[in-house]
């Protein structure tokens, strides 16, 4: 399915969607997102979730209506995290995890899209799901992976203490300097990318060290990443499972792992600037 973008003011419609509220009549499978822009690739959204029955309401309330689809994968809940989720989003696809951590149930989450891209949010109420179009007008715009980052300008987290904004500031330099990257953020799980770039990097990790593990392997299958600023809220109910130092040591394993890999040159350059908001852009293709 083509990627082509078209501005709804090419679109056909009637005489009387003419003033306020105007209703636009989308051509084919045309998808609209805003007034003035239409995609084709239908989006899926995958949220990892285990308990977090209190804290989905105001993950799905931020969904985007024109998402084709979101796959909820249950980690084995003992809450009623299922039922809030078809509640609030019948259409909703649940999938089991099997097996356990967060990057095990991406992995599972991933598999069972069917959109050709790809949207990663966590349920714990921290990330604002109207930052979706945004990541998607990086990937129709010429992006393989539109990665999230807190410390690009105009991004920002209320969820982070002084020692992990640390350990992330030392983990993404040594990321850089051993990848030739240039990210602002590393261990963010706010991402986006199209299905077929999974072929590319081959996840293979259970833990939290899997958003490091996607961010490196873009880099060394030579794909176009793009920055996207992404505000971090602080979770809104429950506690978070992730450890820092415990976690921080999985994701520098994962580094001196993968730097023996050999790194491919890079398409196109790294851009961190995010794409501008996609009512405001034209035509792209």
């Amino acid at each position: 399915m083509s990627s082509f973008l078209r501005p709804a003011a090419d679109q056909d419609r009637s005489p009387e969607s003419a003033g306020a509220g105007r209703a636009l009549e989308f051509v084919g499978q045309y998808r609209p997102v805003t007034a003035q822009f239409a995609i084709a690739p239908p989006v899926s959204v995958v949220i990892p979730a285990m308990n977090e029955a209190e804290n989905l309401p105001y993950v799905f309330k931020t969904l985007p209506a024109w998402i084709h689809e979101v796959v909820l994968v249950d980690g084995n809940s003992t809450d009623d995290t299922v039922k809030v989720a078809r509640e609030l989003w019948p259409s909703v696809k649940v999938v089991e995890q099997r097996g356990k951590g967060k990057g095990d149930a991406l992995i599972t989450g991933f598999a069972a899209c069917t959109g050709e891209i790809i949207v990663m949010v966590d349920a714990d109420g921290s990330a604002d799901g109207n930052e979706i179009v945004s990541y998607v007008s990086a990937l129709v715009g010429g992006a393989d992976f539109a990665k999230g980052s807190r410390f690009a300008n105009g991004g920002g987290t209320d969820d982070m203490t002084v020692i992990r904004k640390l350990g992330n500031r030392v983990l993404c330099s040594l990321v850089n300097h051993k990848f030739g990257a240039r990210y602002t953020d590393l261990c963010y799980g706010y991402n986006a990318f199209w299905k077929r770039v999974l072929a590319d990097i081959a996840l293979d990790c259970a833990g939290f060290e899997v958003e490091t593990l996607m961010n490196i392997r873009v880099v060394k299958a030579g794909l176009r990443v793009q920055e996207i600023p992404s505000h971090e809220f602080v979770r809104i109910h429950g506690a978070s499972n992730l450890r820092a130092v415990r976690d921080g040591m999985r994701v520098l394993r994962v580094i001196l792992r993968e730097r023996g890999g050999r790194t491919a040159r890079r398409r196109t350059a790294h851009r961190q600037p995010a794409i501008a908001p996609a009512a405001s852009r034209g035509e792209v293709s």
